[in-house]
Protein backbone atom coordinates (compact mmCIF):
# COMPACT_ATOMS: atom_id res chain seq x y z
CA UNK A 1 0.00 0.00 0.00
CA UNK A 2 0.93 3.44 -0.60
CA UNK A 3 -0.22 7.00 0.76
CA UNK A 4 0.56 9.56 -1.09
CA UNK A 5 0.04 13.29 0.54
CA UNK A 6 0.09 16.17 -1.21
CA UNK A 7 0.89 20.48 -0.55
CA UNK A 8 1.47 23.49 -1.29
CA UNK A 9 -1.70 24.31 -3.35
CA UNK A 10 -2.84 27.55 -2.88
CA UNK A 11 -4.15 30.62 -4.41
CA UNK A 12 -1.71 32.78 -7.15
CA UNK A 13 -2.18 35.62 -9.56
CA UNK A 14 -1.34 34.70 -13.69
CA UNK A 15 1.92 34.43 -14.43
CA UNK A 16 2.85 33.49 -10.62
CA UNK A 17 4.43 30.66 -9.97
CA UNK A 18 3.84 27.48 -7.11
CA UNK A 19 5.82 24.19 -6.03
CA UNK A 20 3.76 21.44 -5.36
CA UNK A 21 5.06 18.21 -3.19
CA UNK A 22 3.88 15.09 -2.85
CA UNK A 23 5.38 12.58 0.04
CA UNK A 24 4.77 8.89 -0.49
CA UNK A 25 5.18 6.26 2.11
CA UNK A 26 4.35 2.32 2.11
CA UNK A 27 6.07 0.66 -1.09
CA UNK A 28 9.84 1.65 -1.42
CA UNK A 29 9.82 5.22 -3.39
CA UNK A 30 12.42 4.27 -5.83
CA UNK A 31 10.30 1.48 -7.66
CA UNK A 32 7.39 3.51 -8.31
CA UNK A 33 6.78 5.92 -11.36
CA UNK A 34 5.35 9.14 -10.16
CA UNK A 35 2.58 11.49 -12.09
CA UNK A 36 0.78 14.45 -11.83
CA UNK A 37 -3.47 15.13 -12.65
CA UNK A 38 -5.42 17.68 -12.76
CA UNK A 39 -9.13 17.87 -12.57
CA UNK A 40 -10.98 21.39 -12.95
CA UNK A 41 -15.03 21.74 -12.51
CA UNK A 42 -16.70 19.67 -14.75
CA UNK A 43 -13.72 18.59 -16.58
CA UNK A 44 -12.60 14.98 -16.87
CA UNK A 45 -9.54 14.38 -14.91
CA UNK A 46 -6.36 15.14 -17.01
CA UNK A 47 -2.70 14.60 -17.39
CA UNK A 48 0.16 16.95 -16.52
CA UNK A 49 3.59 15.31 -16.02
CA UNK A 50 5.07 12.00 -15.11
CA UNK A 51 8.43 10.68 -14.04
CA UNK A 52 9.80 7.41 -14.19
CA UNK A 53 11.09 5.48 -10.96
CA UNK A 54 14.44 5.97 -11.92
CA UNK A 55 14.07 10.10 -12.18
CA UNK A 56 15.77 9.47 -15.65
CA UNK A 57 12.80 10.80 -17.86
CA UNK A 58 10.11 12.84 -17.87
CA UNK A 59 6.82 13.68 -19.60
CA UNK A 60 4.59 16.45 -20.10
CA UNK A 61 0.95 17.29 -21.60
CA UNK A 62 1.32 19.78 -24.24
CA UNK A 63 -0.49 22.30 -22.51
CA UNK A 64 2.46 22.64 -19.50
CA UNK A 65 5.38 21.63 -21.46
CA UNK A 66 8.02 24.81 -20.76
CA UNK A 67 5.97 26.13 -18.08
CA UNK A 68 5.83 22.81 -15.25
CA UNK A 69 8.84 20.66 -14.34
CA UNK A 70 8.18 17.59 -12.55
CA UNK A 71 11.02 16.13 -10.20
CA UNK A 72 12.01 13.87 -7.67
CA UNK A 73 14.10 13.05 -4.25
CA UNK A 74 14.27 9.41 -3.99
CA UNK A 75 16.01 9.78 -0.94
CA UNK A 76 12.89 12.06 0.97
CA UNK A 77 10.39 9.96 -0.99
CA UNK A 78 9.04 13.57 -2.62
CA UNK A 79 8.35 14.09 -6.03
CA UNK A 80 7.47 17.25 -6.89
CA UNK A 81 5.65 19.87 -9.66
CA UNK A 82 6.82 23.71 -10.14
CA UNK A 83 4.59 25.30 -11.98
CA UNK A 84 5.92 28.94 -13.60
CA UNK A 85 3.87 31.09 -16.07
CA UNK A 86 0.44 30.04 -14.04
CA UNK A 87 -2.96 30.60 -16.28
CA UNK A 88 -6.07 31.22 -15.19
CA UNK A 89 -6.96 27.43 -17.02
CA UNK A 90 -4.16 25.80 -14.71
CA UNK A 91 -7.13 26.16 -11.93
CA UNK A 92 -8.14 22.63 -11.12
CA UNK A 93 -7.37 20.22 -7.90
CA UNK A 94 -4.34 18.53 -8.94
CA UNK A 95 -3.59 14.65 -7.27
CA UNK A 96 -0.04 12.81 -7.14
CA UNK A 97 -0.26 9.36 -8.52
CA UNK A 98 1.92 6.38 -8.38
CA UNK A 99 2.07 3.18 -9.86
CA UNK A 100 4.68 0.53 -10.08
CA UNK A 101 7.89 0.96 -12.19
CA UNK A 102 7.07 -2.38 -14.33
CA UNK A 103 3.65 -0.76 -15.36
CA UNK A 104 5.32 2.27 -17.11
CA UNK A 105 4.75 5.49 -17.60
CA UNK A 106 1.54 6.29 -18.75
CA UNK A 107 -1.05 9.04 -19.45
CA UNK A 108 -4.27 7.44 -18.62
CA UNK A 109 -5.52 7.84 -15.28
CA UNK A 110 -6.60 4.32 -14.56
CA UNK A 111 -3.15 3.02 -15.05
CA UNK A 112 -2.05 4.32 -11.53
CA UNK A 113 -2.55 2.96 -8.95
CA UNK A 114 -2.22 5.18 -5.62
CA UNK A 115 -3.85 8.64 -5.61
CA UNK A 116 -3.59 11.42 -3.14
CA UNK A 117 -6.25 13.39 -1.78
CA UNK A 118 -5.47 15.94 -4.21
CA UNK A 119 -4.63 19.87 -3.43
CA UNK A 120 -6.05 23.10 -4.90
CA UNK A 121 -4.42 25.01 -7.54
CA UNK A 122 -6.95 29.04 -8.37
CA UNK A 123 -4.73 31.09 -10.97
CA UNK A 124 -6.62 34.51 -10.65
CA UNK A 125 -6.25 36.73 -13.99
Amino acid sequence: QVVLVESGGGLVQAGGSLRLSCEASGLAFRTLNMAWFRQAPGKEREFVAAVIYSGGSTYYSDSVKGRFTISRDNTKNIVYLQMNSLKPEDTAVYYCAANRWSQGVRRMSDSYDYWGQGTQVTVSS
